[in-house]
C-alpha cells in the first residue's frame, strides 16, 4: 500500500529545527557574527566639576580646564583673569596691541612659546604658563601675581606690592573677588589636581576640546 505524499510536511519539518536552533542560541548565548545583534559600549564622556566656571563654549571650557592641570594653575583663577581681560573673545585687541584671551604682549607671547595669540588653544597655554610663573614669582600671592599680570613684575618689585595704578588696583580687586581667594599654592601638576579638585568626573555631558 503507497502513503499519499505530503510535501508541505518537509517544510515544517525544516521550520521546526530552525525553531530549536534559535532557542538553543537564547539559551546558550551564542549567535553566530551574521546574526548576533550589535551591541555598543555605554561610556559616559568626561565632565569638568560643576563649581569651575563656564564661559558658554563647552571646547573653550575644557582647553581651560586642560591648561591648568598642566601648568598646576588654578582653572577657577584662569576663567577669571579670561573673563576681566577679554570676556571670553578670542579676537580681543587692547590699546597696547595686547591681544587673544589672555591679552598677551607680543614679547610675553614669545616669552612663553605662543606664535598665534589668534590660536585659543595656544594663547591660553602660554597665558596660564605665565600666571603660574608669577604665582611661583610671589610664592603664591594671588594679589601679587595678578598686579604682575597687568602692570609687569618689574613694577610690584619697585613697589614693594600692587602698584599705585588706579586701572591696576581695581584689576586686582575685581579678579580676586570673582576667585574668592587671595592665595594659591605653589605645587606640581599632580598635587594641583587633587587640590583644586581637578579631576575631570563621569557624566551623560558631551565634552571635548
Amino acid at each position: 500500500m503507497k502513503f499519499p505524499h505530503f510535501p508541505h510536511l518537509r517544510f515544517a519539518k525544516f521550520a521546526l529545527i530552525a525553531i530549536a536552533c534559535f532557542n538553543l542560541a537564547n539559551f546558550t548565548g551564542y549567535l553566530s557574527p551574521a546574526l548576533a545583534p550589535i551591541v555598543t559600549a555605554a561610556t559616559q564622556p568626561e565632565t569638568i566639576p560643576s563649581d569651575i566656571p563656564k564661559s558658554g563654549d563647552c571646547d573653550l571650557d575644557w582647553i581651560i580646564f586642560r591648561a591648568g592641570a598642566r601648568q598646576a594653575v588654578d582653572p577657577r583663577l584662569i576663567h577669571a583673569v579670561i573673563k576681566q581681560e577679554s570676556q571670553y573673545k578670542s579676537e580681543a585687541v587692547s590699546q597696547v596691541g595686547a591681544r587673544g584671551l589672555m591679552q598677551l604682549m607680543p614679547a610675553t607671547a614669545k616669552r612663553f612659546h605662543c606664535d598665534d595669540v589668534s590660536d585659543r588653544t595656544c594663547n591660553i597655554e602660554a597665558g596660564t604658563k605665565y600666571l603660574g610663573w608669577l604665582l611661583k614669582r610671589f610664592g603664591g600671592d594671588v594679589k601679587l601675581a595678578l598686579a604682575a599680570y597687568n602692570a609687569g613684575e618689574g613694577s610690584v618689585d619697585k613697589y614693594q606690592g600692587i602698584p599705585p595704578y588706579n586701572e591696576t588696583q581695581k584689576y586686582v580687586s575685581k579678579i580676586v573677588g570673582n576667585y574668592g581667594k587671595t592665595y594659591h599654592p605653589v605645587l606640581s601638576p599632580e598635587e594641583a589636581k587633587l587640590a583644586f579638585d581637578m579631576i575631570a568626573s563621569e557624566s551623560g555631558s558631551s565634552a571635548g576640546e
